[in-house]
């Protein structure tokens, strides 16, 4: 070692497409078919489909055409066929990547932060070990900053679901409070008697639904923090800055220590938007996890109506 530093492999700026964009133009050019890829992969049609536009757009040149059945690839996408081949061949060969645990399956599941901390992950070690096989990767998506994850092969979504999607929680939201802002304020024995207290407020799910149904014509409340996640209202709740209003199963863990308390718990409204699951993927693993998922959120829904 003489100090200096060594030069880096990449020249500065140089954008390389990811080995799953590859791997399905590879796949997608040597079958000749977005579905048998797909297949082969052990993902949806669309994923290998978005996969490789986004090599295409990388590499600025088309390198399938889709309009032939079977799919054609385009003189650029000969070309670079053969270019990545050896790539791929290479990283093939590499004894380190051939591990027994690569041939484990691996699911790869999106999900918005609050359901993923206070439903998702306490009740993953049970569905490891129904699945012992199956790897699991969570990672976080954030659609009201319009921050997505990356492609999952499930999809849990807090928002307007397309047709594919399945309900997962039907979820109603009612008040609930710490019970040490109940000892600071007046009784809290109706609804109008929360014009006494602090509402706290989400732009994720408005007051104006409840306040209706509770025959109480305010206005939606002004003040205080704005909180542009659930998991924060709830936790702002149960540190006792003021009512939430908020889905019963997202708040069992602290209903269940006693952090939060319903204030009226047989009324409540449909959530703004509902928990749903949208599959990409309908390989054996991605149907064992929905199974599980669903009826993980079925005994959650019993355990929340027990509460009203």
């Amino acid at each position: 070692m003489n100090g200096s530093t060594p030069s880096p492999l990449l020249p500065p700026g140089l954008r390389l497409p990811s080995i799953d964009a590859l791997l399905a133009f590879e796949a997608a050019a040597r079958l000749a078919s977005l579905e048998r890829a797909a297949e082969e992969l052990h993902i949806s049609a669309s994923a290998v489909g978005k996969r490789i536009a986004g090599l295409e757009e990388l590499l600025g040149a088309p390198l399938l055409t889709r309009s032939a059945k079977p799919l054609a690839l385009t003189a650029a996408g000969k070309e670079y066929l053969q270019q990545i081949g050896g790539v791929l061949a290479a990283l093939a060969a590499m004894p380190q990547h051939r591990r027994a645990a690569q041939t484990r399956p691996r699911l790869r599941i999106s999900c918005p932060p609050t359901f993923a901390r206070q439903i998702l992950v306490p009740a993953l070690p049970d569905f490891g070990a129904r699945h012992p096989e199956i790897e699991l990767e969570l990672v976080l998506s954030i659609p009201f900053l319009d921050e997505r994850a990356p492609e999952a092969e499930l999809e849990i979504r807090n928002q307007a679901l397309e047709q594919e999607g399945q309900v997962l929680l039907h979820d109603r939201v009612t008040p609930m409070a710490a019970p040490a802002l109940l000892q600071r304020l007046p009784p809290l024995d109706r609804p109008a008697a929360l014009r006494a207290a602090p509402l706290l407020r989400t732009p994720l799910q408005p007051w104006a639904p409840w306040l209706r149904q509770a025959g109480l014509d305010w206005p939606e409340p002004d003040r205080g923090t704005r909180f542009v996640d659930l998991g924060l209202t709830l936790e702002a709740a149960a540190c006792g800055q003021g009512v939430a209003l908020a889905r019963p199963s997202l708040a069992l863990p602290y209903l269940r220590r006693g952090d939060l308390r319903l204030l009226f718990p047989g009324l409540g409204v449909p959530a703004a938007q509902p928990y749903g699951l949208l599959q990409h993927d309908d390989g054996a693993p991605a149907e064992a996890f929905a199974a599980w998922l669903f009826a993980h959120c079925r005994a959650l829904e019993e355990e929340v109506s027990a509460l009203a």
